[in-house]
């Protein structure tokens, strides 16, 4: 992965489909991505957004999904997550399990993603959703070993995630150790609120930036 990416997430619950158009209109130039997803989305509220965003914009429409209930066969693909930093058993193996159903007649492409969630300064709600504990961002070596152990274990991407609205996003220092160790692509997505910040994750070895709340709030800066 050569190119320098960049997705915007979607929270369902909070789209305004009224004003689908003006919000796409409004994202960077550079926005190659759109992810769709949160930790708790209303029932087939998902598969609505997903099918309002595909009517819209021609980039790629990713399934970022919080459980089995938002997959919707209308988008590209779906980063098919695993919290390899925590070691509840629901979100390490079992909603896979349960969206085998939803994906085996669906024409998506399944993206199997280490999902590493990191402490960003307040409790996030897929730290409160999943009842784990986020990764201390001090503690380096074990945020590189949990990556390592999801590429070998089959993973094709690693996330790194400080959370929704994190206050703090993932460290340039963790970003470089990480990328260094790996030979998949890397995602960094939380609490990144700024064009220098987005810059400071890709020169650290992003491969993948990916921005929520930021642009949910306008608090986004150029």
């Amino acid at each position: 992965m050569k190119q320098k990416l960049l997705a915007v997430l979607i929270d369902p619950d909070k789209f305004d489909e009224n004003n689908a158009s003006g919000f796409l209109s409004n994202l960077p130039e550079v926005t190659t991505h759109i992810f769709v997803g949160g930790s708790v989305v209303a029932e087939g509220r998902t598969c609505e957004v997903v099918k309002i965003l595909k009517d819209i914009t021609e980039l790629p429409v990713i399934l970022f999904p919080g459980d089995h209930s938002q997959i919707s066969g209308h988008a590209d693909a779906l980063l098919f997550l695993s919290l390899i930093s925590g070691r509840n058993p629901e979100y390490l193996i079992e909603q896979q399990v349960k969206s085998v159903k939803k994906i085996k007649n669906t024409q998506l492409e399944i993206i199997p993603t280490g999902y590493i969630l990191i402490d960003g300064g307040k409790k996030c709600s897929v730290h409160k959703v999943s009842n784990t504990i986020p990764l201390s961002q001090d503690d380096i070596e074990n945020i590189v070993n949990t990556a390592l152990a999801g590429q070998y274990s089959g993973k094709k991407l690693i996330y790194l995630e400080a959370g929704s609205g994190a206050e703090t996003h993932v460290s340039e220092e963790i970003i470089r150790s990480v990328k260094s160790a790996l030979e998949i692509p890397l995602i960094v997505g939380g609490g990144i609120r700024s064009t220098t910040q987005l810059q400071n994750a890709y020169n650290a070895g992003a491969d993948l930036v990916v921005i929520g709340t930021a642009f949910e709030n306008g608090s986004f800066r150029e």
